[in-house]
């Protein structure tokens, strides 16, 4: 299995990295009070900066929320690009909150890999305009799975997405019905879906997706398969000899192969009636146990995305603005941490080298610090400025 990347996210809250900061000892007492007042009004301006952005997606998504209960109106007609505004602005969102884009190859990738859950999947990309899939927390993880009723043991390592969000365009001129069924039937045309999810593991991103089919693997359908055709030859040997000699009879004597008359008596009709009457019954049997076993991958897949599911729509923008907010807060407030403590200027690279390193050795979390982003965000609230490749607090 390929190593996993290391990723932007600092799986820490704004409220512990202050704390983590101000027990770190390396502030004095006057320091420590500046930093928690400069703290607070970072807070504030990311907050409000943030807020804007969360009405500029509200607006923009207006048009196009499937769970919209609010009337539009006529003046604020549609703009030609404001499906791709919208992904634009809400890219640059998921950039913020440290999500990483699953491209196309990735997402076909994963696809093709056989799911966890011992079913087999199938999704249609081509009945969508548009899907975007992005990522947050990439770790390999592993699991005991168990089969033949447990006496077999496996561990099964895979690489698990701590966090999926799922943006879906359905097509303009998508057929519609008035029957509810089927997911794509209940979608108003050209709407666009959002879902966030976690803990998904990257076999199994099939079942995010709303028009995910779920079909059985050759050994479901080999258990079926053998058990059937076993049970088949027993029921045309002890229940159906009788009926199958009547119908070879008559079948001969009405094709003229042999002469003799085959009386349709009480008795024959019974047999008859009885051989027919087995052979349903044996069909409707392994119908039922088909139906069965399916019904049942499927209620293992709803189960699991019952868990699975954290928001949808408009819902989604509210987690991902606060996200945002707070890895944008969380990497000024470093920066500007370890600019003050380390009493001297530094380097970009320096300054992202001890971050980094800080994060490892005190709480043994390995990531990748954007150092130039926080140093620009920085700058730009007047906090540090750079004097010959070295960095300083204002």
């Amino acid at each position: 299995m390929s190593s996993v990347p290391l990723l932007r996210f600092i799986p820490f809250r704004k409220a512990d990295i202050v704390d983590m900061c101000l027990t770190d000892g390396q502030l004095t007492t006057e320091q420590q009070e500046h930093f928690k007042t400069l703290a607070t009004h970072i807070e504030k301006h990311f907050h409000e900066q943030f807020h804007a952005r969360q009405e500029q997606l509200k607006d923009l998504y207006a048009l196009h929320d499937p769970d919209a209960d609010t009337r539009l109106l006529s003046i604020g007609a549609k703009q030609p690009d404001q499906k791709t505004k919208l992904v634009d602005v809400l890219s640059d969102l998921l950039d913020k909150a440290n999500y990483e884009v699953i491209d196309r190859t990735a997402l076909q990738a994963a696809l093709d890999k056989e799911s966890m859950f011992k079913i087999r999947l199938h999704v249609d990309l081509e009945e969508f305009d548009e899907v975007l899939l992005y990522c947050r927390g990439i770790s390999e993880r592993e699991e005991t799975i168990k089969s033949c009723f447990g006496l077999i043991k496996k561990q099964l390592r895979f690489i698990n997405y701590d966090r999926v969000v799922l943006y879906i365009r359905f097509k303009e001129n998508a057929e519609t019905d008035n029957t509810g069924v089927g997911v794509l039937n209940t979608q108003r045309p050209g709407s666009i879906m959002l879902k966030l999810f976690q803990n998904v593991p990257q076999a199994d991103v099939e079942m995010l997706f709303p028009n995910t089919q779920v079909g059985m693997r050759l050994i479901d359908k080999l258990l079926i398969g053998i058990p059937a055709l076993v049970s088949g030859g027993i029921v045309l040997t002890t229940k159906l000899g009788a009926t199958l000699v009547l119908l070879g009879s008559l079948a001969g004597y009405w094709l003229g192969t042999h002469e003799e008359r085959v009386e349709l008596d009480k008795s024959a009709l019974v047999a008859l009636g009885a051989g027919i009457g087995a052979v349903l019954g044996y069909l409707w049997k392994q119908f039922s146990s088909y139906k069965n076993r399916k019904l049942r991958f499927t209620q293992a897949l709803t189960q699991n995305l019952y868990f699975k599911l954290l928001d949808n729509n408009a819902g989604v923008f509210y987690r991902l603005i606060n996200d945002a907010e707070e890895s944008e807060c969380k990497e000024t407030l470093l920066a500007y941490y370890f600019l003050l403590s380390s009493g001297k200027p530094l380097s970009a690279p320096a300054l992202d080298k001890t971050i980094e390193q800080w994060f490892e050795d005190n709480w043994q979390c390995k990531l990748d610090f954007e150092i130039e982003d926080a140093l620009q965000k920085l700058q730009s609230l007047s906090l540090a400025r750079e004097v010959n490749g070295l960095w300083i607090c204002t």
